[in-house]
């Protein structure tokens, strides 16, 4: 039997099997999630490797159905050490920050465990702090602050932890850790500088008058940038501060005016929350024309491809056609568009 006759095959008892669980929406990516399942099998993977790709899928599902009831509250991630003390000054920082953008309506995301992660729990507030947790043979469990297991969920895998630390948040603040920390802080900016995640606020908060992050910057801007593996203005997308002030309006702030982005073939859509003006359109032509491919910066109407899928048709938009190799000046561009006159 040929390779396209079993897939047919195999898709139509895969149809019959949602038939019978009552699956109507998105069935053709369940349909292929499960024909990866049964695939898997026929090319005789061995045990360990479908212990994994089963407790993966299993773990995601898990964290959906946690964020899923807040899907439409903005919420932030907090990372840093589960080493630090609880009358550190940095563990202040953690829950001050957590609790001046819980007050604002934010929800505060955290690996669920002890030290910075508590902190910044605590700051929240149980009930605006979410918890993904990671099973560890020697760490602390998590503490009182989340307590509530409708709010926490557990994981296996780093790799599936970070993916949901990073997936639903709106912004991101890293303060002082180890080499967990460090990982989470460094996929966040390969994320951002690849241009495989939208543009988010990050930021690397610090005790007052602490010279953590500042010892990264000084390597960041002496060495990675005279080396040329990274671009000049690539940490520019960062705020490095000691003021949960600062960190809290950065975080706040950069969402003022800018909504989100769609890239339609080359044409990059921004959607924004109040219409700009003519001056405001011919201020931002000023300042970044000389980044785009062609044409200027325009007001413009929702294109076919957000047509098609009603994606918020309601919000005013910028068309542009940003050189790739630009991409970091995105971040220059959107702090622009919130300080404009017309920004609510």
């Amino acid at each position: 039997m040929s390779d396209a006759l079993t897939s047919d095959a195999l898709d139509a008892d895969l149809a019959k099997v949602l038939d019978e669980a009552g699956i109507r929406t998105n069935r053709s990516l369940i349909t292929r999630i499960l024909r990866s399942g049964v695939l898997l099998g026929q090319d005789a993977t061995s045990r360990l490797d479908l212990k994994i790709a089963s407790a993966a899928l299993a773990e995601m599902r898990d964290a959906f159905r946690l964020f899923q009831p807040y899907e439409r509250i903005p919420k932030v991630t907090v990372f840093g050490s589960a080493r630090t003390r609880q009358d550190d000054p940095l563990y202040e920082q953690a829950r001050d920050v957590a609790a001046a953008l819980a007050a604002q309506g934010w929800m505060v995301v955290t690996g669920a465990g002890p030290g910075i992660m508590q902190a910044a729990a605590e700051g929240a507030g149980s009930e605006r702090a979410i918890g993904v947790s990671i099973r560890l043979p020697f760490e602390e469990k998590p503490l009182e602050a989340m307590a509530n297991d409708s709010h926490t969920v557990q994981m296996k895998y780093f790799f599936t932890r970070k993916l949901m630390l990073i997936k639903e948040s709106l912004g991101f603040i890293c303060l002082p850790g180890g080499f967990g920390t460090m990982d989470e802080m460094f996929e966040l900016l390969t994320l951002q500088q690849t241009g495989k995640a939208e543009p988010m606020p990050i930021v690397l908060l610090d005790e007052p008058g602490g010279g953590f992050w500042q010892g990264l910057k000084r390597f960041i801007e002496e060495q990675m940038v005279p080396a040329g593996v990274i671009s000049l203005h690539d940490f520019d997308r960062v705020l490095v501060t000691d003021s949960v002030d600062a960190a809290a309006a950065a975080i706040t702030g950069f969402w003022r005016n800018y909504d989100s982005l769609r890239w339609v073939g080359d044409q990059l859509v921004l959607r924004l929350r109040a219409e700009p003006t003519d001056a405001d359109v011919a201020a931002l032509n000023q300042e970044f024309g000389g980044l785009l491919s062609e044409g200027s910066i325009e007001r413009i109407e929702p294109v076919q491809a957000e047509v098609v899928d009603r994606d918020l048709l309601e919000l005013p938009r910028l068309g542009l056609r940003l050189r790739r190799r630009e991409v970091g000046a995105l971040y220059r561009l959107i702090g622009a568009i919130n300080a404009l006159p017309s920004a609510p």
